[in-house]
């Protein structure tokens, strides 16, 4: 991976995980938190997406999307193992 390519993975991952703070209120860990929930989550997305048979399409907005939703999932994961 170039440093580029490790450039534009940072900032969709972090992006992702300002969205996901965002959108899951009272689930966020900070800014910095939520930059490292969205870099995880762009993995998780990653993973699972292509197992399930999901595609968000190609692109910077669509890579954006699915780590989003990946990291919206490990916040309510996250949630829910506090909780317990």
């Amino acid at each position: 991976m170039g440093a580029e390519s490790l450039l534009i993975f940072l900032f969709i991952g972090a992006v992702a995980g300002w969205l996901a703070g965002l959108i899951v209120r009272g689930g966020g860990f900070g800014l910095l938190g939520d930059i490292l929930v969205g870099i995880v989550g762009a993995f998780i997305a990653g993973f699972l997406f292509p197992r399930m048979g999901f595609s968000v399409g190609g692109g910077i907005v669509a890579a954006i999307i699915s780590a989003t939703i990946g990291a919206i999932v490990l916040l309510l994961i996250v949630r829910l193992v506090r909780r317990a």
